[in-house]
């Protein structure tokens, strides 16, 4: 289990060619919350993005990815049916966490996921710079799928 933020900014390589693809930009959520790959931010100044499916990385190390085989990836095209975590008007880092109670929980910082299984358990949440500051952050583990609105995004616990 890591968070995003630990593994945001870290290179992609292609174990077949041991070609370095670009660094990790930002992790790509489907409508239940579940983690569909990684947005690569391909080497070079004029170069596209990257789409990696969470299921085609190879390994997770502490200083890089790696995948199989460069056709593992793929150029990026946004969809409406999936969520960006840290990019984009509508990325979730940021929105109120709720719980199905109606409770808020704080603002999405990062979350938790399982790297084999693509599976976020955990959301790290703030409540302001002071709260962070005074108790850390908090996180918030959950069994249950995100529900992502248009304004809110609501856990069950």
């Amino acid at each position: 289990m890591r968070t995003f933020s630990s593994i945001c900014g870290q290179s992609l390589f292609c174990a077949k060619t041991g070609e370095e693809l670009g660094t990790v930009n930002d992790l790509l959520l489907n409508d239940n919350g579940v983690v569909t790959g990684l947005v690569i931010d391909k080497k070079g100044w004029f170069n596209r993005h990257l789409f990696v499916p969470i299921d085609a990385i190879t390994g997770f190390g502490h200083e890089s990815l790696m995948i199989q085989d460069i056709k593992d990836a793929s150029i990026y095209h946004k969809k409406k049916t999936e969520h960006h975590l840290k990019q984009g008007k509508e990325k979730l880092s940021g929105r109120p966490l709720l719980t199905s109670e109606g409770e808020k929980l704080g603002l999405v910082e990062d979350v938790y996921f399982m790297e084999e299984l693509g599976t976020i358990v955990g959301y790290e949440v703030t409540e302001g710079l002071i709260a962070d500051i005074k108790e850390g952050r908090k996180v918030v583990k959950t069994e249950h799928p995100l529900t992502i609105g248009k304004d809110i995004l609501v856990i069950q616990l």
